[in-house]
């Protein structure tokens, strides 16, 4: 295998969006208020078709090998990365508590990359976490902030920005290790790109800071998008803290499946989170959308009964050796 680069050898830079077009539905018997909520929420419209080639062209493409490690049913191992999977179940009848804990190191920040559904960015284009973490060849993955759903935060991927409109709490993995959570409004793309930014989030709240609860993370909105204004009691959920630079984990609880898993409060995924090491933790898309993916199979009981479409995924590539 290829010893990965440094990151300082990695040239970064700018890709505009390239409008490849959109899906065009004939809905011509359709009232104006359905037309819109379609062309709003359901048709695709791709922004980047190739999501691939633009890092290619930027420099930011895997440019090593496939790394491959150690397997086991609850743990991998590598060059790269060393992930540990555990499964914590607490209470009893209705109140039974059901959720997943990926434990990660990584030996080099980039190891951990973001994919997109379809390898296409734009709103509406979605792909089961399964589908997107086997088309990048995907060790371990979880769901990532479902960008597709809105068209505002910023987005930098793999070291690319893919849009820069401030809005909220964001995300911040930094191509040393660190991880921060940050303020959308008061910076720009190009800001957090030159800083050495590696990848963004654009979902939240911030549930833990400074290895303390957030004040008031029970009456956050995230969006005043339709069917998205809330993100309030027990839910299915998907959190990522941070224990150390390059330590992270990763939760994801299982909601909405009476005897088996109730789902969340943000404060119970924060108090986890908290139990797990992190000082610092994010809230990312949860809901039907939460999925932990590791060597080849869902772990975790989506609620729908299955998984559901989303947008994007953070992942970690590697085989079984």
């Amino acid at each position: 295998m290829a010893d990965t680069p440094a990151p300082s050898r990695r040239p970064r830079r700018r890709i505009r969006a390239i409008v490849a077009g959109a899906s065009v539905v004939a809905l011509g018997t359709v009232g104006g208020g359905l037309w819109w909520a379609a062309e709003r929420y359901l048709i695709p419209h791709v922004e980047v078709a190739d999501v691939s080639a633009a890092e290619a062209e930027s420099g930011t493409a895997q440019t090593v090998t496939q790394s491959s490690g150690a397997l086991t049913a609850t743990s991998y191992t590598s060059d790269d990365a060393s992930i540990t999977i555990s499964t914590v179940t607490t209470g009893s009848g209705s109140d039974t508590l059901t959720y997943y804990v990926a434990d990660v190191e990584l030996t080099d920040a980039m190891v951990l990359r973001s994919a997109f559904a379809d390898d296409a960015f734009g709103t509406n284009i979605t792909e089961t976490t399964s589908e997107i973490a086997e088309a990048n060849g995907a060790i371990f993955a979880i769901n990532g902030d479902y960008y597709g759903f809105r068209d505002t935060g910023i987005e930098i991927r793999n070291g690319v920005i893919y849009r820069d409109d401030g809005t909220r709490e964001g995300l911040a993995f930094y191509t040393d290790g660190r991880v921060e959570v940050y303020d959308e409004t008061t910076t720009t793309a190009d800001e957090l790109l030159a800083a050495g930014v590696w990848n963004t989030l654009s979902f939240g709240p911030a549930i833990v800071e400074d290895g303390t609860v957030v004040d008031g993370i029970d009456d956050v909105e995230v969006d005043t998008n339709f069917g998205n204004h809330t993100i309030q009691g027990e839910q299915p959920r998907t959190a990522v803290g941070v224990i150390d630079e390059n330590h992270l984990v990763f939760v994801v609880v299982d909601g909405r499946q009476e005897g088996y898993s109730r789902g969340a409060t943000l404060t119970e995924l924060a108090d986890i989170m908290i139990s797990l090491g992190a000082t610092t933790a994010y809230n990312l898309d949860g809901g039907g959308s939460s999925t932990l993916y590791f060597g080849g199979e869902v772990v975790n009981s989506p609620s729908n009964g299955g998984e559901r479409g989303t947008s994007d995924i953070l992942y970690i590539a590697g085989a079984a050796s």
